[in-house]
């Protein structure tokens, strides 16, 4: 791992990041749930777009990786902001984004907020709305009582969800709405995922307005789709895009 680079968000604390230049559009790497920008999707794709020549940003959400910040600090929109300020900041021109589970629900907001700079969309188990459908009513009841609440998931290490994070992702839902998305976007899910069921990215291809939308589904595959066969997979749908007008 080479030391990654800060850049200041306007409250000042410093998000990490590393950015590769190279040809466009720039392919932004939106980590899951409390991951980062070490992980195996995020590294496979960086070799990839070093061999390719191809632009590439990943990063770390605040207290997540090596950001600043305290996790349990964090909220669902939060974090879409550390990543619109990162684009913004770094990234000249259209972006890929690829969003990892929770990356996925982020990289929809993004597209919803930035429609002109989002050549297409790649989800990996994408996960939008999962504070809605993921959570047992007596679990809600717990967080909202307690103001956190301490999982154990199939995939690895158990995880703290707080108030906070609830409540903006309850403010944040997408699958109860037609999405104004018009780019080409690619959904890969694997369909022995025990935390996120698969029929959710079949529901949200039925969400998004655009024509050029591909789900692919992985028959043995769990969530985290970091096999080297999975991570040719979703090299291939990136590789595989359309070129931008």
């Amino acid at each position: 791992m080479t030391e990654p680079t800060l850049l200041a968000r306007p409250d000042g604390l410093r998000l990490a990041y590393a950015h590769r230049p190279g040809a466009g559009p720039t392919i932004v790497f939106l980590p899951g749930y409390a991951s980062d920008m070490e992980g195996a999707k995020a590294l496979a794709l960086d070799a990839w777009a070093a061999r390719a020549g191809r632009a590439m940003l990943r990063f770390d959400y605040a207290g997540c990786g090596a950001s600043e910040g305290d996790f349990e600090a964090g909220t669902l929109a939060g974090w879409r902001d550390d990543a619109l300020h990162l684009i913004d900041t770094l990234v000249e021109g259209p972006v890929v984004l690829v969003g990892s589970s929770m990356g996925g629900w982020i990289m929809l907001m993004i597209a919803l907020a930035r429609p002109e700079r989002v050549a297409a969309l790649v989800g990996v188990a994408a996960a939008p709305d999962f504070t809605d459908w993921g959570f047992t009513q007596e679990q809600k009841i717990r967080l909202l009582s307690h103001g956190r609440l301490e999982r154990e998931f199939e995939s690895g290490p158990p995880m703290v969800t707080t108030r906070a994070f609830w409540q903006s992702g309850e403010a944040n839902r997408m699958l109860r709405r037609a999405l104004p998305i018009d780019c080409p976007v690619r959904l890969l899910h694997g369909q022995r995922d025990a935390d996120v069921p698969w029929h959710h990215s079949t529901q949200l291809a039925a969400q998004i307005r655009s024509d050029d939308v591909q789900t692919i589904l992985v028959k043995d595959g769990d969530h985290r789709l970091s096999r080297d066969g999975d991570l040719a997979q979703l090299i291939a749908a990136v590789q595989g895009l359309p070129e931008s007008p």
